[in-house]
């Protein structure tokens, strides 16, 4: 079956050129386009697509509410967002994720990312551009937001359990987990849903938010 995604962005000729990146994919069908916040969310909650792709900057509701529309907290049954835009200031990034995002992609990433980023959605799993992540991790490690003793601390998760968050908060894949680690897909995902109950949080962006957070991986790695 086709990956479904929902398109929404104020431009037209933005829609129509995402429409036409993922439309080329075998396994990618777009089944609608909104051109407004408030569009958006009545579109995504009528027709229930797998992947959401949301603009920052739109009328009516920007990205973040959308995000959280579709996917915050208090959504029972939310759909996975990513936010494609132009814009990466730090304010988005932290609304976006801490929204309900699973994925974060500026649209001069190229083709390829934004593909990936669907598919890994689809899969339940999260993709946020590498110089957006990388340059997360360096400011929380700079403003020292929880300090390591303190983390250390209070660390719920096993060593294998903290590799497994490191992995995730780097980007990486269940089958690239599974290569690093040396361990099978199967285990990769039964750590995930251990990590999961015990940070209480939902998805592994989140897990990834909780890492930088409180500074389980460094900037540098």
């Amino acid at each position: 079956m086709s990956i479904e995604v929902l398109i929404a962005d104020d431009q037209t000729m933005i829609r129509r050129g995402l429409r036409l990146i993922l439309e080329d994919q075998p396994d990618i069908t777009v089944t609608g386009e909104a051109e407004d916040g408030a569009e958006a969310v009545e579109m995504a909650r009528r027709l229930r697509p797998d992947v959401c792709l949301v603009d920052i900057r739109m009328p009516r509701l920007d990205g973040i509410e959308v995000t959280r529309a579709l996917a915050g907290p208090g959504v029972t049954d939310p759909i996975r967002v990513i936010v494609v835009t132009t814009f990466d200031l730090d304010e988005y990034v932290y609304g976006a994720l801490r929204g309900g995002a699973v994925g974060f992609v500026l649209k001069d990433a190229g083709p390829a990312l934004l593909i990936e980023a669907v598919r890994a959605a689809h899969n339940g799993e999260a993709l946020v551009s590498p110089s957006i992540t990388l340059r997360l991790l360096k400011h929380l490690n700079d403003a020292g937001s929880v300090p390591h003793s303190r983390a250390a601390r209070s660390m719920p998760l096993s060593g294998r359990e903290v590799e497994v968050v490191q992995a995730i908060a780097r980007g990486r894949t269940n089958q690239e987990i599974a290569s690093e680690l040396f361990i099978s897909i199967s285990t990769v995902k039964s750590h995930l849903s251990g990590i999961q109950t015990k940070l209480g949080v939902r998805n592994r962006t989140e897990i990834a938010v909780w890492a930088w957070e409180n500074r389980v991986v460094e900037s540098t790695a």
